[in-house]
């Protein structure tokens, strides 16, 4: 079972959620309150399940918010990223070296994110 663990930053708050082997499957980016760090998590939670718009291929197939985006970093290696309804990024993911990885992160997070506690650090 996954769990959001929230920290406390300098300047804010943000959240993980981990597999259930401890792993980070995704990150958000840093709220100012610790109230919409939750509202962040509830968006993960609502938004978890939806479709995937793969960026690394061309024509690119695209999807309506809320989504997932694939695409490739600077580095060469495959992320995704949660957007939500407002097309506001709500969750980021680390770099995979092979897209298969970045795709089990997505199907991770569907299957963790959705009953997943949340826990502070």
């Amino acid at each position: 079972m996954g769990k959001f663990v929230i920290k406390q930053t300098n300047t804010g708050f943000k959240f993980d959620l981990k597999a259930g082997n401890g792993e980070v499957i995704a990150t958000s980016e840093v709220y100012t309150t610790e109230a919409a760090c939750l509202k962040g998590i509830e968006s993960v939670k609502a938004n978890a399940c939806v479709d995937v718009e793969d960026q690394t291929v061309e024509p690119i197939e695209e999807k309506k918010h809320p989504k997932y985006e694939v695409y490739t970093d600077k580095a060469g290696e495959f992320r995704f990223r949660l957007k939500a309804r407002n097309g506001e990024v709500i969750a980021q993911s680390e770099g995979y070296k092979a897209k298969a990885s970045c795709l089990n992160g997505i199907e991770s997070v569907g299957k963790n994110a959705p009953d997943a506690e949340v826990a502070e650090a």
